[in-house]
């Protein structure tokens, strides 16, 4: 057992550790909380719609605890207990050439540890989110998304697959800096092609038919400078009553995304609001800055990779007898995120103080008010707690918690 064994042992049980405290820390603040409404909702939200908001975050974390130690647990199985050596192995006994035992390796390691997550997916499909009356998927579009998902895989990660082990073994000691080029153009290629080729493989997509909307939509538009190739509403309630908006795309293919189960529960003024929100996130560059770190956090990740790579010491110490590129990148995403969570809070913290800049950007452009009012709606139709643990959502909310955000604009 040499000294990456015991830090990877160490840091995996303190993460253990923190995240069960924090969801024990949770459970008990929103229990605690479940027969108040905030004062600051008390004339907008019932006692049973916050109670049920309660009980649906206490499921949810609870649900969290157990995934949790699910997770740990096979990702030891994966490392210390030979579950990837013995995968190699068995690639490395079809006496195939190198570079597509490589491939196969990496698609048949990310296919088993899809496989494995099915049982907790299912079930909160099927039966927490059911039970709570969000689910509408069906168990056949279920399965259609997954073989959907599977081909994308094979059909997008494999030629890229090839690429990156191409580069690990023929360019030399700066490999990981071709890597990481070819990785910003895949990602740049598939935030382009997305909303067109890939999106309307899962939902449909059609152009917003409300006139009055429309013309609204475009003034706030033209008001704050953006352009987008139009407005697309797009059949959320087929899988979820959940209700979302979002942004996609580059260039030209730019596009705004309204759920239909957004646009049931929202007036026009509304939908306004929460519109200038999102465009708040384009006028302070905030989708710029988020691209920028995370090119700068790959690129960091990358050459850290580079030179562990070369290292016997960390495929021995994380239960791998031979070494190879595939394994390296293996091994690499998986106990990565074990050492940077103790980051999340500094990075949710950033993501917060982006939603605050947002929100003043749209009490600029439209109205606070009807802001307010849209929060609360979606808050809700989502059954979101009003009372988080506030240490939880240090941790784990990239979102203010409710009073806060609202306190926020009504100032």
């Amino acid at each position: 057992m040499n000294g990456l064994t015991l830090l990877f042992l160490a840091t995996l049980s303190l993460l253990v550790a923190v995240q069960w405290w924090l969801a024990r820390r949770q459970s008990r603040h929103v229990a605690g909380c479940r027969d108040v409404v905030p004062a600051a909702f008390a004339t907008h939200v019932s006692l049973a719609d916050h109670q049920r908001a309660a009980d649906y975050t206490l499921a949810r974390t609870r649900l969290g605890q157990w995934e949790l130690l699910y997770g740990s647990a096979l990702l030891l199985l994966w490392t210390l207990g030979g579950g990837l050596d013995l995968l190699d192995q068995l690639w490395r006994q079809a006496e195939l050439p190198a570079i597509v035992s490589g491939v196969g390796l990496l698609l048949s390691t990310l296919w088993l540890m899809g496989l494995l997550e099915l049982p907790f997916t299912w079930y909160r499909t099927f039966h927490l989110e059911q039970y709570f009356g969000f689910n509408h998927t069906t168990p056949a579009l279920f399965i259609n998304d997954l073989l959907k998902q599977t081909l994308l895989v094979l059909l997008l990660g494999g030629p890229l697959a090839v690429a990156v082990l191409w580069l690990m073994a023929g360019t030399g000691p700066l490999w990981w800096l071709y890597v990481w080029l070819v990785w910003i153009g895949f990602g740049l290629l598939l935030s382009w092609t997305y909303p067109v080729f890939i999106a309307p493989l899962f939902n449909r997509f059609e152009p917003l038919r409300s006139d009055t909307l429309r013309l609204r939509i475009e003034q706030l538009l033209q008001r704050c400078g953006f352009a987008a190739s139009g407005v697309f509403i797009m059949d959320g309630s087929r899988r979820s009553a959940h209700g979302n908006a979002y942004f996609t795309g580059l260039g030209r293919h730019k596009r705004i995304v309204f759920f239909d189960t957004l646009l049931r529960c929202l007036n026009d003024d509304e939908i306004e609001a929460v519109l200038a929100h999102e465009l708040g996130h384009f006028h302070y560059r905030h989708v710029h800055q988020r691209l920028v770190i995370n090119a700068l956090a790959s690129l960091a990740g990358l050459a850290m990779l580079g030179v562990l790579a070369e290292a016997s010491w960390f495929y021995n110490g994380l239960g791998v007898s031979q070494p190879s590129p595939p394994m390296a990148l293996l091994l690499f995403l998986l106990v990565i995120p074990v050492f940077t969570f103790f980051l999340q809070p500094l990075l949710a913290q950033r993501m917060r103080r982006h939603e605050f800049e947002a929100d003043d950007f749209a009490a600029r452009q439209s109205s606070a008010p009807h802001l307010i009012q849209a929060l609360v709606k979606l808050y809700q139709e989502n059954a979101s707690t009003l009372t988080p643990d506030p240490l939880y959502s240090a941790f784990h909310d990239t979102h203010p918690p409710a009073p806060v955000r609202i306190a926020h604009l009504m100032r």
